[in-house]
């Protein structure tokens, strides 16, 4: 018992060490942002040396003898561990005592939720994010509707329709606003880099085209030197061709036509269809194109993303950012941006790309140069882009280090999909609801039962918060918090 007790001791004053010279190294990156990130930048890091280690024994330890085991804490970790230390008789002077407390952290999350998200009437209950459809620009009943059901914010994606239709659906909201006394706010999605489907010979008239398993088919930029039987797909973004490699994954819409790249010529790629998961087996016009294995080498702010941000700039409240990879995409973001105005409009990146996982603790401390800054987990591409079979996981890592760092997350993509668009949820996307529960703010897509959806997942989110806050996890290390403190 006593020797137990005597190596948690141990254990956690190595902890506290690591923490505090950790923070001590990136005070000059701690200093260069936004004062009320501060404290969270310093909770962020003093995190990230946590999961660095392998603490599970420790865990088991402390769970034993009745303390806490440092599970659900991240968002105020080393007063957590300093909360243990005088449990076990040590004690501290009063200005060693790390500000970042549960009740601290609680509130500067609920702060910054607050200026993304706007107002909640229910404390529990995640804010709701309505993605606006074509159709809503000409039905005002249709948004007075979503207001008074609990719209928090309205999505409108730029990579969609044009700027008179945007405006529409601006008036309408701020029409019912008005009108019903209520906010919501209005954030415009980036289009990013559009690497979809164009079908440039058999299927071109139709838009469609029907493909099996063991055929090869062409990516190319355009149709020369192709017969017209041939199945030519442009992934519609230049200079993406050279990019690919022999033995490279080809994903076409959301992985439902998995491919494997056979043929690397000058100016065309073959790519050997392995699996067709759907009874059509057709490849459509428009369709999202992945390349898990190839490092592409595109700016992240397209032209037309440019061209749409002085609009942007003026009419919305939060602005979001597609295909985000690095920490020097969203400082290219703002410098459009403090062009147009003095005032950066609040940020949030999408997290859709391997490269913006591994890259998470950069991306977020630099995003949190600016007070009010926010995280989708845009959970389609990204499923197809590390692997479904990884998504629960990664999905969960990046919920833990956002609430290490208090960025409020939005999870999005595919929450009760099914109901959406048949009007009845299966099984499973009930659970997944549920999950959302952990998240500040759910994304909803477009679809026929809008409303339905909007009940839907408050009651079951109402539920689920009842039962939990956060879970119990065990602390392996994570390969994020290892790649970050090599730098």
């Amino acid at each position: 018992m006593h020797s137990d007790l005597e190596y948690i001791k141990e254990q956690l004053c190595l902890l506290e060490e690591k923490m505090l010279k950790e923070a001590e190294k990136k005070q000059a990156l701690i200093n260069s942002l936004h004062s009320e990130q501060v404290d969270s930048a310093k909770n962020l890091i003093h995190y990230l040396v946590l999961r660095n280690q392998d603490i599970r024994e420790l865990q088991d330890l402390l769970h034993i003898h009745g303390l806490s085991s440092m599970a659900s804490s991240e968002s105020h970790v080393h007063r957590q561990l300093q909360a243990i230390n005088e449990r076990l008789g040590k004690t501290y002077d009063e200005q060693e005592l790390d500000v970042c407390t549960y009740a601290f952290s609680k509130l500067k999350i609920g702060e910054k939720s607050r200026l993304l998200f706007g107002p909640k009437t229910e404390t529990n209950v995640p804010s709701v994010m309505v993605t606006f459809d074509s159709g809503f620009a000409d039905d005002y009943a249709m948004i007075k509707s979503l207001l008074q059901n609990g719209m928090n914010v309205a999505r409108i994606n730029c990579a969609h329709d044009d700027e008179a239709t945007w405006a529409k659906m601006i008036n309408k909201i701020k029409k019912a606003c008005h009108q019903t006394g209520l906010e919501c706010k209005i954030y415009m999605d980036l289009a990013g880099p559009k690497i979809r489907t164009k079908l440039l010979e058999k299927g071109k008239e139709k838009g469609k085209v029907k493909v099996k398993e063991g055929q090869l088919i062409w990516l190319a930029e355009d149709d020369k030197g192709f017969e017209a039987d041939d199945i030519v797909i442009s992934p519609n973004e230049p200079g993406i061709l050279p990019m690919i490699k022999k033995g490279d994954r080809v994903y076409i819409d959301d992985g439902v036509i998995r491919c494997l790249v056979e043929k690397v010529k000058k100016d065309r790629v073959g790519i050997r269809v392995t699996r067709v998961s759907s009874e059509k087996g057709q490849i459509k016009a428009e369709k999202g194109i992945n390349f898990p294995d190839t490092l592409l080498d595109i700016p992240s702010l397209t032209e037309f993303d440019k061209s749409c941000l002085p609009f942007i700039s003026e009419n919305a409240d939060i602005i979001g950012y597609s295909f985000v990879k690095s920490p020097e995409d969203i400082r290219a973001l703002r410098t459009e941006l403090k062009q147009l105005n003095d005032h950066c409009l609040p940020l949030i990146i999408k997290i859709e790309t391997p490269e913006a996982v591994k890259n998470l603790p950069s991306l977020l401390l630099e995003g949190m140069k600016e007070q009010a800054f926010g995280l989708m987990i845009a959970r389609g591409d990204l499923a197809v882009e590390i692997g479904f079979e990884r998504m629960g996981e990664i999905q969960e890592e990046i919920l833990w280090i956002c609430e290490a760092a208090h960025i409020p997350v939005v999870w999005a993509t595919q929450v009760l999909e099914n109901l959406h668009k048949s009007g009845m949820a299966t099984r499973s996307e009930i659970t997944d609801a549920g999950h959302a529960a952990l998240a500040e703010c759910v994304m909803i897509n477009k679809g026929e039962y809008t409303i339905e959806v909007m009940e839907t997942l408050k009651d079951i989110v109402q539920r689920a918060s009842a039962h939990r806050i956060k879970k119990r996890f065990t602390f392996r290390p994570l390969k994020i918090a290892e790649r970050f403190l090599k730098l």
